[in-house]
């Protein structure tokens, strides 16, 4: 058995490994150490938390803090960190903990998993995105302590801390303050607003880009081209979104910040959705869809898929070639950014339809909310998540293992020959557009 699972292509071992944890979390979190007394947790409400965790999200069919004991938080923060990480990531930084050399599969598989272009060095990068992953999230720890130990006793303010940062710079939107508050109660405070969103932009540039700022000690003109893109592009969309969402809704500049940062899938709110404005949600949506950047811990079609599509659109209506910061854009690459934007758009709009059936009483704004925060791992959410029927709980459990894996790679599960076309053919002459 488990050499039929070697034998598998790295995207199927990856999406084996996440289905593998999401189960395993699911009995974990359902045991009786990991929920209170006088709660009663369903399995499919246990097999939902899991897999948002693992997934990053941050959707909540249960409240986790009136739901699970310390114990079972704790059996969450991991899962919501083995899922930022990646499954490989936290398999090989074991094997290296244990002083064992990891095996060329085990290289692929790293490779695959982070997005990496080169196998050189993937075992001091997966030590240095440990490494990374620790300091962040203690120093995060460190700075939600002083605002947290204002309001809790010290250890358990010590506990919500820690839990707050993994969640927050794994860009999972999961909170342990009880009745469903999230970041509401500190919608003002703004020492715990900058800690959020400086964790969350963290984790959502990726470790590629984080790792090269160091090593390049933040000098722009030597940052590479993906670098500059992830950073340019996501810049520009924390900007237009604060903006977009202060013109539509009646709130603070701080809160509009807070949650154009916390649309591009990290999913923590400090003011409740269900107050937003159509406009509002709409700008949230299409920020969820977009995501973070490819190595991170968030999802979405990700920021330099959006850039390479404009670039290309532009190319395409200028007829010049599309280049940017010095350097020519492959066409390659908006095939590939063409085909991952029409499956994520499939796969939303499919979610949308189903749960729309599921649930005909729902607004189609709420669904379709609902259904994007769930694909790009965002945790976002009008508050129709409790009371969703078990089809579109399920339903919604497939599209965050989609969009955690990424649309391209579930794709890819079912190819099985590595034989290209034995039959050449003329080509033909379709008129689109």
């Amino acid at each position: 058995m488990l050499k039929l699972f070697w034998r598998q292509s790295p995207a199927r071992i990856i999406a084996l490994g996440f289905a593998a944890v999401i189960l395993l979390g699911s009995v974990l979190l359902i045991m009786p150490f990991s929920v209170r007394d006088g709660v009663d947790l369903r399995y499919i409400d246990s097999l939902y938390t899991s897999t948002s965790a693992v997934c990053v999200t941050g959707l909540i069919a249960v409240d986790a803090g009136n739901t699970f004991t310390p114990i079972g938080q704790f059996i969450l923060a991991a899962l919501i960190q083995v899922g930022g990480l990646g499954v490989t990531a936290v398999g090989a930084g074991v094997i290296l903990a244990m002083g064992r050399r990891v095996s060329l599969k085990g290289k692929i598989l790293i490779r695959e998993a982070m997005n990496l272009d080169s196998g050189n060095g993937l075992v001091h990068f997966v030590k240095s995105v440990l490494i990374t992953t620790l300091i962040i999230e203690l120093s995060g720890a460190a700075l939600s302590f002083l605002v947290f130990s204002q309001d809790y006793a010290p250890l358990d303010a010590l506990g919500i801390s820690l839990f707050h940062s993994v969640a927050a710079f794994n860009n999972s939107g999961f909170d342990i303050l009880g009745d469903f508050q999230n970041m509401i109660p500190y919608h003002d405070d703004i020492l715990l607003n900058v800690v959020t969103c400086s964790l969350i932009i963290l984790g959502g540039i990726g470790f590629l880009v984080i790792r090269e700022c160091w090593q390049k000690k933040f000098r722009w003109s030597k940052l590479s081209m993906h670098s500059k893109v992830v950073i340019s592009v996501s810049a520009i969309l924390i900007v237009l979104g604060a903006v977009m969402l202060q013109l539509s809704e009646d709130i603070s500049w701080m809160e509009a910040f807070f949650h154009s940062v916390s649309a591009r899938t990290a999913g923590f709110s400090s003011v409740p959705l269900s107050t937003f404005t159509t406009p509002g949600l709409l700008i949230l949506c299409l920020l969820m869809f977009i995501g973070a950047s490819p190595g991170s811990t968030g999802g979405g079609i990700k920021t330099s898929t959006l850039f390479v599509l404009l670039l290309e659109i532009k190319s395409f209506a200028t007829n010049k070639t599309a280049k940017a910061f010095h350097f020519r854009i492959p066409r390659e690459l908006f095939k590939k950014a063409a085909v991952i934007t029409l499956l994520a758009a499939s796969v939303v709009g499919t979610g949308v339809y189903l749960m729309s059936v599921f649930e005909p009483d729902l607004r189609l704004i709420d669904i379709l909310t609902e259904v994007t925060s769930a694909f790009g791992t965002v945790g976002l959410s009008t508050g129709i998540t409790p009371n969703l029927t078990d089809a579109s709980k399920l339903l919604s459990i497939l599209i965050m293992y989609i969009g955690r894996l990424g649309p391209l790679t579930v794709a890819s599960l079912w190819y099985f020959s590595n034989s290209g076309d034995r039959i050449g053919y003329p080509e033909g002459n379709i008129a689109v557009g």
